[in-house]
């Protein structure tokens, strides 16, 4: 993975930790997880951020569903301590109409639970678009839910661009403000990650659909300026666009090409 990425100009990517809509899982060989620690460290790469599958939810209605998400959370958890300092990423879950009180309450409790059994990774939130009843459209319940952390040093954020512009986040037009909320109700020191996609649908329109970067309803422009944005350097940036390698290699191209000729950065 780590050679693929750099052949198509990045210096970071994501992966699932297994099958992202199932229970398939199959641990790594330890001579791969050397030679992946031994690239990534010999060509400099960002952090990496591992996607925990979409099923996992740690506020379902079903007992069943949050124990199978606190195990396979714990499992992960496990094996990424064998490519130190990378992140974890999970969808914080959705309420199943039980209120989102009860789900904040419910996904804090459940990390509380997870965390102390394991070391060193740092596990982050992701925004959230809003559809249905979703947990961290807003950053006020990423909020509630960090601040009821045992282990705080061990949690973050990751922003997904297409998630707030589509929970009501308005990037293009008033990004700045965006990230003054963003630090004055959660901090940027929490933000760890940044998804890095275009929307098919229009602001607030809770839908979540990605769209290839330029393409959608938030535009090149808006993304380079979220790209270059001084606030944001050092953190990684990962794709989430429905592209194939090509189609991300011209779009990393593309960023860098644009914010060098925009605002004269040279970004990696």
């Amino acid at each position: 993975m780590g050679e693929t990425a750099a052949e198509i100009g990045a210096n970071t990517f994501a992966f699932f930790t297994r099958n992202p809509r199932g229970r398939g899982f199959r641990k790594p060989e330890a001579a791969d997880l050397e030679k992946l620690r031994n690239f990534l460290a010999q060509n400099h790469f960002a952090p990496l951020v591992a996607h925990a599958p979409y099923t996992l939810n740690l506020c379902s209605d079903r007992q069943e569903v949050r124990a199978y998400a606190e195990q396979t959370m714990r499992e992960d958890l496990e094996l990424l301590e064998a490519i130190p300092g990378n992140y974890y990423n999970i969808h914080p879950g959705c309420h199943m109409r039980k209120g989102a009180e009860t789900g904040i309450r419910e996904i804090t409790e459940g990390l509380n639970r997870i965390l102390p059994g394991t070391s060193g990774t740092v596990l982050l939130l992701e925004t959230m678009a809003g559809k249905g009843s979703e947990v961290g459209a807003r950053f006020e319940e990423l909020w509630q839910i960090l601040d009821g952390m045992q282990m705080p040093e061990r949690v973050g954020i990751c922003l997904d661009t297409c998630h707030v512009f589509d929970a009501g986040y308005d990037i293009v037009n008033d990004l700045e403000a965006v990230l003054d909320e963003f630090d004055r109700t959660i901090g940027l020191g929490m933000l760890r990650a940044i998804h890095l996609n275009d929307s098919k649908n229009p602001c607030g329109s809770h839908k979540d659909r990605h769209e290839k970067i330029g393409e959608g309803e938030i535009g090149l422009d808006a993304l380079t300026a979220i790209f270059a944005h001084p606030r944001l350097q050092g953190l990684p940036f990962i794709l989430e666009t429905p592209n194939e390698l090509p189609g991300y290699e011209r779009e990393i191209a593309l960023l860098k090409k644009t914010a060098e000729k925009r605002y004269g950065n040279d970004k990696d």
